[in-house]
């Protein structure tokens, strides 16, 4: 990764670039390529620093970084999760992310993430799925908000569902997912309920919002040999399954010290036994053992996922010309000499 040229100059994407990049590309490729580049990095996971993310907390939500850097390479994405946000008319997450060339300390990447944490969220439900989902072609999702289309079109594209059975305990949100997802080619199904949404899906994927210990599956509902995309619980005392769901089902998660205070694991013991699932993607752990094993991604989302999304950007934005040049960094022709370049750019007297 080279850093910016003589003028400094720093490639940003913007929400109308990252949009115009998506149509260009196309929304199933992009979330094929993020797909490929977050499997790529989980193979050489050992070779990242890896932290928990870092939150600052307020009774209506949570700001948080989410650095790493893999030697040649930093990258972080500052990103909030305010559920009531959306009753105001405002997005429940919002996040930008950055990449700097670490031989230099120049930002080579300025990114909007609102959009694509949808995408790499999506394409990292869908990946996670590719190694531990049974063979099927329908896939619940409980939660239709923001990500839920992006989740159904990723599970299309790596997975090969053709069914989707939607609900929402607003039906407002189901109907706008029907709505956009028409005319993609799967086949959708809004359901009055949890349970009937669940009828007959090898995959359910839980996608809500609420910042609370919650149960929207209990654990009757979750039957012999079902894929769980546990999407939601992605921050302290908010959780979406019960936890009779999580002692009788093989649990793969990203990062376990931050899953185990943030993801549906935190209901459990803090020796439960959980899988990695870099290592089922290295080959070095087993993925799904049988037709009736129960598996379940507790995903809360990590910032290598991030990294390699934020390089795909990077790749996609240059390779398109759909970008911006920031005048970000102060670069004089001596270096030694800031205070000069400030003097030499007062305005000529009129």
């Amino acid at each position: 990764m080279t850093a910016p040229g003589p003028k400094a100059l720093v490639p940003f994407v913007s929400v109308e670039h990252m949009m115009r990049i998506v149509h260009r590309v196309g929304l199933r490729p992009a979330l094929r390529a993020i797909a490929g580049e977050i499997e790529a990095d989980f193979r050489r996971w050992e070779s990242f620093d890896k932290t928990p993310r870092i939150p600052a907390h307020h009774p209506l939500g949570v700001i948080e970084l989410m650095p790493t850097a893999d030697g040649e390479t930093y990258g972080f994405k500052y990103v909030n999760g305010h559920p009531k946000n959306a009753a105001g008319g405002l997005q429940t997450v919002t996040a930008f992310g950055l990449l700097a060339d670490m031989a230099t300390g120049y930002p080579v990447l300025l990114s909007e993430m609102t959009i694509l944490t949808a995408l790499r969220t999506a394409a990292m439900s869908a990946l996670a799925a590719k190694y531990l989902a049974p063979e099927t072609a329908t896939m619940a999702v409980i939660g239709n908000g923001a990500q839920c289309e992006f989740q159904c079109l990723a599970f299309a594209e790596l997975c090969g569902i053709t069914d989707v059975r939607l609900w929402d305990i607003d039906g407002r949100a189901t109907e706008k997912a029907a709505r956009n997802l028409a005319g993609t080619g799967l086949r959708v199904t809004s359901c009055g309920s949890a349970e009937e949404a669940i009828e007959g899906a090898g995959i359910v994927t839980t996608s809500t919002a609420d910042k609370r210990n919650a149960t929207i599956l209990s654990d009757n509902m979750v039957g012999a040999g079902v894929h769980l995309n546990a999407v939601g619980g992605d921050c302290p005392g908010k959780t979406e399954l019960a936890a009779g769901i999580l002692h009788r089902a093989s649990i793969f998660v990203e990062y376990p010290p931050q899953t185990r205070v943030e993801g549906e694991i935190q209901q459990l013991d803090p020796d439960h036994p959980v899988t990695e699932l870099w290592q089922v993607i290295a080959g070095t752990a087993p993925g799904r053992r049988s037709a009736t094993e129960v598996t379940l991604f507790d995903s809360v989302g990590f910032a290598i996922e991030d990294f390699a999304a934020l390089r795909w950007a990077r790749t996609a934005a240059l390779e398109t010309g759909l970008h911006a040049e920031l005048d970000l960094l102060a670069d004089p022709d001596d270096p030694r000499d800031l205070f000069g370049m400030v003097m030499r750019a007062a305005p000529a007297d009129d």
